[in-house]
């Protein structure tokens, strides 16, 4: 066992499990002062349910070895509880379980991301519900597609899922997705917008009428975002070798780029740059180098960051446009930014990409990919939500989402100004 990548994994764990936190800040700070201990839950309760989830069947579902390679859903039973992963196999560069560790805190954040769509008016319980339904029909069975690493007989993590494996079968070449552009940020994307459209729009909803309470907790929530994205990214190389060092460097280099574009792109449309710009144009950069940080040129990196930084920046506008609340502009950070990501690999991935290896057929499968995830996780997410909302309700009446759902669903409030004892 390698002591040394051992550590760089389970570190990386760590610092992916902090992009939660920080995920509950950037929100937090988004939304109104009354309803900022609600929207940072969101993100807490998810914490606490899908890491009991993944440990007791997320796992066995999204890791369910060679048998699930070219199925779209499938089960080991003999991990659930994670009871064939206590003891690490001869010859394994790490403990099986070091790995079990990273992946949840995927699974963690991927769920949390979707909150944002539903801040302000969302009931804390319906959303555990949506949250443990969708993860168990939704996230751990794409996250088998894109992943689905088993132990090999060598004790080496191998396999892949349709979108990787089972598309080079068919197609010569598999998606690329290195850390989760399609699992994490497409798939969170869509099931935003699936629950933004089933839980309708905020009282007063209109351009400029709800405005961020708390910058510097955005500025911190990106803050701590990036910080983790390092882990997320490196660590999914496995191993710390050059490929993990070139996508630590691409997610210094993308969500800078992006950084300034998004802060070109307001200054031209709207005359000011603002700080809740620059963070949400670094989490843009974040989102697009996602699936793309092992596979491009640095150079190219910091083109696709100005691409996103600048596309996402008028994407969030289609909210106003198209009719749709997405409070926190999940879509059009992480599904529209997941999705330049995944697509520009198909032109400009390193010796496979149209521009750079002359292969159209790897556009093909990344928009495969791409879209596949997209369309399954809407239509299943609008689904659960629809049935949530019809049976024991997912929205909070009007009169609480005015007053402020802090008190009316937790009974606590943000800000204490005065003491009143």
């Amino acid at each position: 066992m390698d002591q040394g990548n051992t550590a760089f994994l389970l570190i990386a764990a760590a610092l992916v499990l902090l992009m939660t936190p920080g995920l509950a800040f950037f929100y937090g700070g988004l939304v109104k002062a009354k309803s900022v201990i609600s929207m940072m839950m969101l993100s807490f309760g998810s914490m606490g349910l899908i890491g009991v989830l993944w440990v007791l069947y997320g796992y066995a579902i999204a890791f369910p070895g060679a048998e699930g390679t070219l199925f779209p859903w499938a089960i080991d039973g003999s991990a659930l509880g994670l009871n064939s992963l206590l003891e690490t196999p001869e010859g394994a560069a790490y403990p099986p379980l070091a790995f079990v560790a990273f992946q949840a805190t995927f699974a963690i954040i991927t769920v949390a991301l979707v909150s944002g769509a539903i801040a302000d008016r969302a009931k804390f319980g319906s959303w555990m519900v949506f949250a443990g339904v969708w993860a168990t029909v939704v996230y751990f069975p794409v996250a088998s597609w894109v992943f689905n690493f088993g132990l090999a007989e060598d004790g080496s993590f191998a396999y892949g899922g349709w979108i990787t494996h089972g598309l080079q079968d068919v197609f010569g070449v598999g998606a690329i997705d290195f850390a989760g552009g399609t699992a994490v940020h497409i798939n969170a994307g869509a099931a935003a917008l699936a629950l933004a459209l089933v839980l309708g729009r905020r009282v007063g909803f209109q351009k400029g009428a709800n405005v961020p309470h708390n910058p510097p907790f955005v500025l911190l929530g990106a803050g701590l975002l990036w910080f983790g994205w390092f882990g997320f990214n490196a660590g999914s190389e496995l191993a710390a070798d050059g490929t993990a060092a070139l996508a630590f460097v691409n997610t210094i280099a993308a969500p800078s780029a992006a950084l300034l574009a998004w802060l070109i792109v307001e200054k031209v449309k709207d005359g000011k740059p603002t700080s809740v710009g620059a963070a949400s144009g670094a989490v843009a950069g974040l989102v697009a180098i996602t699936p793309a940080c092992a596979s491009l040129h640095p150079v190219w990196a910091i083109v696709l960051g100005l691409v996103a930084g600048a596309v996402c920046a008028l994407a969030v506008e289609l909210k106003f446009k198209l009719g749709f609340d997405d409070s926190l502009d999940v879509v059009g950070i992480h599904l529209v930014g997941g999705l330049i990501g995944t697509l520009y690999l198909g032109f400009f991935a390193n010796n496979t990409g149209l521009f750079m290896g002359g292969n159209g057929a790897q556009l093909l499968v990344q928009a495969i990919a791409a879209f596949s995830v997209m369309i399954y996780s809407f239509v299943l997410a609008y689904l659960i939500g629809f049935v949530i909302q019809k049976t024991m309700g997912f929205r909070v009446k009007n009169e609480d989402e005015i007053a402020g759902i802090d008190t009316s669903v937790h009974g606590e409030e943000g800000y204490v100004l005065t003491d009143a004892r």
